[in-house]
């Protein structure tokens, strides 16, 4: 965004932004709460979703794809690891299967 706005754009980090009036600015929640319903109802889910929501969805993915915590607290703009492991990792399915097929893994070379 700043290549195409140059100057004009206003780069403080945010993720949904202004590309109209005022370039970089942060967008009204509402407009995205409001574009991520009509996405969920048009693919058929019938869920209600906060932007918010993106970050947890994130950095689980983030844990899965095997990043570390310092990175991801980095990412997060996080500094005490407590916060992060309590609110945004959780252990997803995916993760549970790796868990258990590694123990399965394990048992099988002790036996």
């Amino acid at each position: 965004m700043i290549t195409r706005f140059g100057r004009s754009y206003n780069d403080n980090g945010f993720v949904f932004t202004n590309l109209n009036r005022h370039p970089g600015y942060p967008v009204l929640i509402k407009f995205i709460e409001n574009r991520m319903a009509r996405i969920l109802s048009k693919v058929g889910l019938n869920l209600v979703l906060p932007p918010h929501s993106l970050r947890h969805t994130h950095t689980s993915l983030l844990a899965e794809a095997g990043v570390g915590l310092e990175e991801i607290m980095d990412r997060l703009g996080h500094h005490d690891d407590e916060v992060t492991r309590k609110v945004y990792l959780h252990v997803t399915n995916n993760m549970k299967k790796e868990a258990s097929d590694k123990f399965g893994q394990l048992m099988r070379g002790i036996i």
